[in-house]
């Protein structure tokens, strides 16, 4: 609660400052803001949580959602399942299916220069494909990782960056409480 007022207070004194006639209070968020919000949420963070957090939250503003808070369990959890998937990188996830309790978003790439930023941006891609209206991603189409992190009751991620043996990349984020419940719309 104290997190989501700290927000929203932050975002109305950047608002403050904006010229009346502003037709796109979204020009009023600025990656900065963002960016201090983030890393005042990333409590003892080290290596690239802060960018990963950023990232997460620069989607969520973009929907007037609270900003995450980087939680070190999740992380924990994150950096245990990308050390199970070092061997192959492969995108499975770490909980049978249907049995999840938290949400899980997976990104491979191929090489070692993939960056927190790019698997985030990725998953947030997947906005084009969601329709707000019937609550659903376009036939043929993937949605579910935009919608996770965006997911309003979601208040807490952490992630992990790994090179597997193979030289590629393997990136996993965990959030907690989970999203995508069927049939209730994530904002």
């Amino acid at each position: 609660m104290k997190t989501t007022l700290y927000f929203l207070l932050l975002l109305a004194l950047s608002m403050a400052s904006s010229s009346p006639l502003s037709l796109s209070p979204m020009k009023n968020l600025n990656n900065e803001t963002i960016y201090t919000i983030s890393k005042q949420l990333c409590w003892n963070c080290i290596g690239e949580a802060v960018r990963f957090l950023f990232q997460h939250n620069l989607v969520r503003a973009a929907k007037w959602e609270a900003p995450l808070v980087w939680d070190p369990q999740l992380g924990s959890y994150a950096r245990w399942w990308a050390g199970q998937r070092k061997a192959d990188c492969q995108l499975v996830h770490s909980f049978p299916e249907g049995d999840f309790k938290l949400g899980e978003n997976l990104y491979w790439g191929s090489g070692t220069s993939w960056t927190p930023s790019d698997a985030v941006n990725a998953w947030a891609a997947e906005e084009k494909y969601y329709d707000y209206g019937s609550n659903s991603c376009e036939d043929g189409q993937v949605c579910g990782h935009y919608t996770q992190i965006v997911w309003r009751r979601t208040s807490r991620v952490g992630c992990v960056r790994s090179v597997c043996d193979d030289g590629d990349v393997f990136m996993t984020c965990n959030y907690y409480p989970p999203g995508n419940y069927i049939g209730e719309r994530p904002y």
